[in-house]
């Protein structure tokens, strides 16, 4: 089946299935029926490409493809290792747009003029990236500010992109194994759904505030307030913060720093937001991480967030805490417990791998621990063990690998590892007072009502089930031939006692009998009764015995 080619899709199809060919991927173009069209010509695209080459060549896609290699970064289980790192470094590389767009949209979004609005407006941006770029601006009372203006046209041509890309992930999964097994649609849905919360500029206030709150007990964290009255759609207002990124420090100022402080008290930040609030920045590159004048650490450009269930929050706290330990075994097992077993899943080749991935961690030095890093390898060995693994997973490596990268530039000797262990006891109360909240208590209550309200019925029903000998029994894996004759033999001792018991009550009741028929001087019908009970006893012990003990052999149920 060939794709649809429109006339304003027809260079974007060209161009991802350029990229499939080029990076050996020419049976997935040829399914989508692109290859002949796009196949490229040169010797050296034909040779196998570094994945540095990758990411210039998302680069030159534009803004669409740029973020999809830096979600593609958190997708283990998709890609090896060195095109994750190469991909995680992407950066956005594009010019800033004119000041005179900025006024036309900063204007036309705020209902004011600028020069109302603000006291003063840079017109050279602070930083320029794919969706946006950042002036420093000083509103009316004075109070410094930093304003994201969101770059024109940007959220058609995403659109579009995303149009394509959606199209061909649907052929994927219907004519290629891979796309069967990854279901890359559904991956494409969750590129859109991110991408068109990040094109929001009002989410990214709203999360800025909720983290704000999360992170007030972190005196070491800071999170610049939104100016809500001054954020739309395409343009948000925040305090402005004084300071340098993580990578630009000096080693002077690293040498002021308290690096091993900063680095602890970020790590217990993001260990809170993940396994606490269930709510957590997921995006901490160095290039988000600010080191303030003040000394203190900054998180900025919180588009990029992600939710956790209580469930999913105690398996991760579960699987960090035997990875922490070197469990590899319950590493494993954990990683079992919330993903989707698809065919071909080989359970000890994957407890095998997992447990030499953890090992090897375990008895790393502290140049080489990467909490983060084993997270995505217990990810890409489950998509090649042939389970898939839930992307919060992903996510929460790809944001750990981050942190990890940040805390060894504060403190070049900062362990992950310890730092799990160490707040591991406080991590667990926070979980089960989390768990024992009045929300979670009126939950449970509420439950127990219900079914002490609808015990009485249930009850009820059982009970009419039985009088009327409507009520049914399933048992599995029970020889029922094995059963039935229990039964019957149980039921022909069980008979044959009632009839010696009631020959014996006879006969108890005929020795008052007189009568001129008699033997060993007694009533001869009550003697009689009385023989033919003890007989039948005889026997039937006799039977008990005997058939008892044989066990008859018969082949095992399954």
């Amino acid at each position: 089946m060939a794709v649809s080619l429109a006339p304003k899709k027809l260079k974007r199809y060209k161009d991802i299935a350029w990229l499939l060919v080029k990076y050996g991927r020419a049976d997935w173009a040829e399914g989508l029926g692109l290859a002949s069209e796009t196949a490229p010509e040169s010797d050296t695209v034909t040779s196998a490409p570094q994945a540095e080459e990758l990411a210039k060549d998302l680069e030159k896609l534009g803004p669409t493809f740029v973020k999809v290699g830096q979600l593609l970064s958190t997708r283990a289980d998709l890609l090896p290792p060195p095109y994750l790192e190469a991909l995680a470094r992407l950066q956005d590389s594009v010019e800033p747009f004119s000041f005179g767009e900025v006024e036309r949209i900063v204007e036309s979004e705020l209902g004011v003029r600028i020069s109302k609005a603000f006291s003063e407006f840079d017109s050279t941006p602070l930083a320029a990236a794919s969706l946006g770029q950042v002036h420093r601006a000083r509103l009316r009372d004075g109070r410094p500010v930093a304003v994201k203006v969101q770059r024109p046209g940007i959220r058609e041509q995403i659109a579009e992109d995303l149009e394509a890309l959606i199209g061909l992930a649907q052929l994927l999964d219907a004519h290629s194994e891979m796309g069967k097994r990854y279901e890359f649609e559904k991956i494409a849905d969750e590129f859109r759904a991110t991408l068109t919360a990040e094109l929001d500029y009002r989410q990214e206030a709203r999360n800025l505030v909720a983290i704000g709150l999360n992170l007030e007990e972190f005196p070491l964290i800071v999170i610049p307030d939104p100016i809500l009255d001054y954020t739309t759609e395409r343009v948000l207002t925040m305090d402005y913060v004084r300071g340098s990124k993580v990578t630009a420090l000096s080693p002077l100022v690293k040498i002021e720093l308290n690096g091993q402080a900063l680095a602890e008290e970020l790590f217990r930040a993001y260990l809170k937001q993940i396994l606490i609030d269930g709510f957590f920045h997921a995006d901490p590159h160095p290039g988000n991480v600010f080191v303030t004048d003040d000394g203190r650490v900054a998180l900025l450009d919180l588009g990029m967030v992600a939710r956790l269930q209580g469930s999913m929050q105690d398996a991760l706290l579960k699987l960090l805490l035997a990875v922490a330990e070197g469990d590899g075994d319950e590493a494993a097992e954990r990683a079992e417990e919330i993903g989707q077993k698809l065919e071909g899943f080989d359970p000890l080749e994957f407890r095998r791998q997992i447990g030499s991935l953890v090992s090897a961690y375990h008895h790393a030095t502290i140049e080489e621990l990467q909490i983060g890093k084993v997270i995505l390898g217990v990810s890409r060995i489950a998509g090649a063990s042939g389970m898939r693994l839930p992307s919060e997973l992903t996510l929460l490596g790809k944001t750990l690998l981050n942190l990890d990268q940040v805390g060894r530039t504060l403190a070049p000797d900062f362990d992950p590892n310890a730092s799990v262990r160490r707040n591991a006891a406080d991590l667990l109360r926070r979980r089960m007072w989390k768990s024992a909240s009045p929300g979670h208590l009126a939950a449970s209550l509420l439950e127990a009502r219900e079914f002490v309200e609808k015990l009485p019925s249930r009850v009820n029903r059982v009970l009419d089930l039985l009088a009327g000998n409507q009520l049914k029994v399933r048992v599995d894996t029970i020889d029922e031939q094995l059963l039935i004759e229990g039964l019957h033999k149980i039921a022909n001792r069980i008979a044959l006692g009632v009839i010696l018991a009631a020959l014996i009550i006879g006969a108890s009741m005929l020795v008052r009998v007189e009568t001129a028929f008699r033997i060993f001087g007694y009533p001869g019908l009550a003697m009689i009764f009385f023989l033919t009970a003890a007989a039948g006893g005889v026997a039937l012990a006799v039977s008990i015995l005997i058939n008892d003990q044989k066990k008859p052999r018969r082949p095992p149920t399954r």
